[in-house]
């Protein structure tokens, strides 16, 4: 049960960060294996005590109910207490931020701000006094904690500087890291505007949700473009483009399905999140 709340799909928007700011490192012919180790563990145990305390605090503010259009969540069909999932997640960001500490020992107090801020970041994603995924912060939250900032701090814990390579780099990760939480606030549309969670997809609009989601993609494959245009990325970045037609097949099937419908291409955009990262990861470690 605690397997399924930590959601494993969602897991590569922990994954794909930390492999794109170890290429940028890489292509800068610095890279450390215990960097790396230490980076992915404490980025998947952040994400798994996000989606846990996403988990309970969705069923205890009244967001998940016999209605929900995605997968089942542990806390709302009663297989985990409140109290337990709680436990849960604050085991995850504890090891988490024990890991932190190797990273802070590293790469000094920039990490530990950094740490700080983004396990404070998912706890506040769906909790505390003024959850901000209710208040239409989710996305730029997810963009910045999810995108931005892994990365560039991934650039720095192996280099000890941060290049323009590395925040040309963060941002199409963080489109379509993003571009997958809109899909699923695009498909919990409905649900969340009842239960009085105003996400950015409910304040949007489906209409303005859609176009939302076409925009994080289309900046994706265009960055890689202007950034090379800039000599800031080389040219085997563009090995991106072989997930082009993914991206075009989930821009349309978003453009035209509701509901549960939308759940196929909410799996699809962490696919190609994933395909995306690896890629840019390879064609930044390219000899050209």
């Amino acid at each position: 049960m605690f397997i399924d709340a930590a959601r494993p799909r969602t897991l590569a928007a922990a994954v794909v960060p930390v492999l794109v700011g170890s290429a940028v490192a890489g292509s800068r012919g610095a890279f450390r294996a215990d960097v790396f180790a230490a980076a992915l563990s404490a980025s998947l145990l952040i994400q798994i005590g996000t989606n846990y305390a996403n988990d309970v605090s969705d069923h205890l503010r009244g967001a998940d109910t016999s209605d929900r259009l995605g997968p089942p969540r542990a806390t709302a069909q009663g297989l985990v207490t409140p109290r337990a999932m709680t436990i849960a997640a604050a085991l995850a960001f504890a090891l988490g931020a024990a890991l932190g500490l190797y990273l802070v020992a590293v790469g000094g107090v920039p990490v530990l701000i950094v740490g700080i801020v983004s396990i404070a970041a998912g706890v506040l994603y769906t909790g505390g006094p003024w959850p901000l995924g209710y208040h239409g912060l989710g996305d730029l939250v997810c963009f910045v904690f999810f995108g931005i900032v892994p990365v560039v701090t991934m650039e720095y814990l192996h280099t000890g500087g941060v290049s323009a390579a590395a925040w040309w780099a963060s941002v199409p990760v963080a489109c379509i890291v993003t571009a997958i939480l809109v899909v699923n606030n695009l498909r919990d549309l409905e649900q969340d505007r009842v239960a009085g969670k105003r996400t950015f997809a409910v304040l949007l609009g489906r209409l303005g949700t859609r176009v939302w989601y076409a925009v994080l993609l289309a900046v994706a494959y265009l960055i890689p473009l202007v950034a090379w245009a800039l000599e800031a990325l080389p040219l085997g970045v563009f090995l991106v483009a072989l997930t082009a037609p993914l991206a075009q097949r989930l821009g349309d099937t978003v453009s035209h399905q509701t509901g549960r419908e939308l759940n196929s291409a909410l799996a699809g955009t962490s696919r190609l999140h994933l395909l995306y990262g690896v890629l840019l990861s390879a064609g930044l470690l390219l000899p050209v």
